[in-house]
This record gives structure tokens, sequence and C-alpha cells, in this order.
């Protein structure tokens, strides 16, 4: 779990997890928790002193909650307003090439799969060629496109909340 130092108005310096931020405002002493929601853990004073306990109120929380939220997830859900196309995010097509020693066009969807990690991969979904095309075989291409984008969100999603849980088990280890 990625931390940073933050020293705060007092000149107290904390470790302090992503997902808490400090918040120092007029008569606001504190630290957030952003996961899952926003909570605020009041110092209890203005002069910072409560803030270790604060600080400790709020990371156990956060573990807490890692451990019964599913990760936040950085995925797209809806596509792009500049999308012309009526496919979901993460589909595009279908794209029509002609091979080089080929005499007839092909037709294909291009799947955006995302994983965990790692860079997305790319996947070609075969529709016909000018000869075979059919609006049949194009919504069976659909189908199969949203298949395999919805079973890689799932992995990813899956993927993510399992290394937030990992990595929130090793900082509340230490």
């Amino acid at each position: 779990m990625n931390v940073r130092k933050i020293v705060i108005f007092s000149g107290k310096r904390f470790t302090v997890p992503q997902g808490i931020q400090r918040i120092d405002h007029r008569s606001t002493h504190g630290w957030q928790l952003r996961y899952g929601g926003t909570r605020l853990f009041s110092d209890g004073g203005s002069d910072g002193s409560g803030a270790g306990e604060s600080l400790a109120l709020a990371v156990a929380e956060l573990h807490a909650r890692i451990a019964r939220l599913p990760a936040p997830s950085r995925l797209q859900i809806e596509p792009n307003e500049n999308k012309t196309s009526t496919l979901p995010v993460g589909i595009s097509g279908p794209l029509v090439r002609l091979r080089v020693g080929a005499t007839v066009r092909e037709s294909s969807l291009s799947v955006s799969l995302p994983r965990y990690g790692h860079p997305p991969r790319r996947r070609s979904i075969y529709i016909g060629t000018e000869n075979t095309y059919t609006i049949q075989r194009y919504k069976r291409a659909v189908a199969k496109a949203i298949q395999l984008r919805e079973a890689a969100e799932v992995a990813y999603w899956q993927a993510a909340t399992r290394a937030k849980r990992a990595a929130s088990r090793r900082m509340s280890e230490k």
C-alpha cells in the first residue's frame, strides 16, 4: 500500500496511507478517510495534539473497509462522448481490412481486455468477409466481445481487490 510522509501545522510528522487525507481548515483538524465513502476522524482540538490517535482510528477503519469492500476500479464505465458507435466501452469496430495477398476484405471487432497491473490486451473477434458478412454474424461477434470484456473486467476487479487486501495486511502487520 502506498504511503507518504506528511508534516502537519504543528510540526508533527506522520506516515499516511493512500486513501487518507489531512484536513486543516479553520476550526476543522483531522484525517479524512476516502475509501468507500468519506469519514472525518477529528483530532479533538485545534492544536494537533490528537492527530496521532485520530490517524490510528482512520487507518483501522481503512483496513476494515478494504477487508469488506471491493477495490475501487479505474476502468472506464461509460463510453466517451466522442464515440460514434453504440458498442460498449472497450469494443470498437467493425474494422474492415484487406490482408496482404487477399482479394476479399474481412471485418472484425477489436476488444480491449483490461488486466490489473499490466497493460490491457487486444483481442480481435472475426465477423466475416465481404461475401460472408451478415447481421447475425455481427450480432454473434458483438455478444462474444461483450462476454470477453465482462469476464476481463471481473478478473480485473478481483485481482485489484486481492492486491489491495494483501497490501493492507502487509501494512497492518508492520
